[in-house]
Formats: structure tokens, C-alpha cells, sequence
């Protein structure tokens, strides 16, 4: 395996990626478009989500982008601050799945979120960071899409991928 260490630093042995962004709803509404798997479709998964994120339970995501349900396990799920999630991944460490973590931190008196997305895993490979990167893409394209709903009704990702 590849290791890369910049001065004064562990030798990187996994990719990973932060993605965050600010929505202007309070915590709970912007946590709630996260687990609960009718808001989350409306915005996100494209193809349905089945099933709540709660501590312990394997729910399913489709999108018509990569069409096929993706099984999600939940690792934790604490209201109305973070959601802990592990799905299978191509080229990951170990060949197991990657995991992210949703971290909901209220602003400004609460009237904002601010919402960050970590996900790892990814070998330090060509197929793991062509996959870390189409994630990453994807997780700011979720953010993006979820301020445009929360904030004004508007699904952006409605026929943008049929």
C-alpha cells in the first residue's frame, strides 16, 4: 500500500473526505430531511428510500442515477445531532464498506444548521479515489439539494438523471 505523510504526520493509509454546508432551517427539520426516509425522498434518493435511520436498523436507498437499492446500516443515529451510517463501497479499505457521518450543528440562535459530511474508507488506489471522488460529488450535490428543498420547496435533482 501507498503511503503518503506530509511533514510531521502519520502516513496516510485511507482516503477520506468533509463536505459541509449551511442550511437555513433549525436542527431538527434539517436532521428529520436526513432520517426520515420520505423527506429524504424528496430530494435525494431519487429512486425511494425505505425504512427510518435509527440506531441499528438496515434501511434501503435507490437512485435512478445508480439504479439498484443500496442497503445502508445505521451505526448510530442520535437526534437531532448526528446520523452514523455504513454502506458497501468499490475499492475500499480492507474491501469492506465506507462509513459517513452526518453532523447537525445549529447556528445563529438556531435559525441555521450547519450540516458535514465525513466519509472514509477508500484504499489509496486509482479505483479508490475515482470512487472518493464520485462520492464526494455526490454528497455535495445532497447538501446542495437538501438547502433548495428545505429552504424552498424546489427538488433539484427531479429528471436531472432520467
Amino acid at each position: 500500500m501507498n503511503e503518503i505523510a506530509p511533514e510531521g504526520h502519520a502516513p496516510l493509509t485511507e482516503l477520506s473526505f468533509t463536505v459541509s454546508g449551511y442550511v437555513s432551517r433549525p436542527v431538527a427539520d434539517v436532521y428529520e430531511a436526513v432520517a426520515d426516509p420520505d423527506r429524504l425522498s424528496k430530494y435525494f434518493t431519487t429512486g425511494g428510500a425505505r425504512g427510518r435511520l435509527t440506531s441499528g436498523a438496515t434501511v434501503s436507498w435507490d437512485f435512478h442515477d445508480f439504479p439498484g437499492a443500496f442497503d445502508v446500516r445505521v451505526l448510530e443515529a442520535t437526534p437531532p445531532n448526528k446520523i452514523v451510517i455504513q454502506w458497501d463501497g468499490t475499492a475500499t479499505a480492507g474491501g469492506g464498506p465506507t462509513t459517513v457521518t452526518f453532523e447537525f450543528e445549529p447556528v445563529d440562535d438556531g435559525a441555521r444548521t450547519l450540516v458535514t459530511i465525513v466519509e472514509s474508507a477508500w484504499t489509496l488506489t486509482d479505483g479508490g479515489a475515482t470512487n472518493a471522488f464520485g462520492n464526494c460529488v455526490g454528497w455535495t450535490g445532497m447538501l446542495a439539494a437538501m438547502k433548495v428543498w428545505l429552504e424552498h420547496g424546489i427538488n433539484l435533482r427531479e429528471t436531472f438523471y432520467r
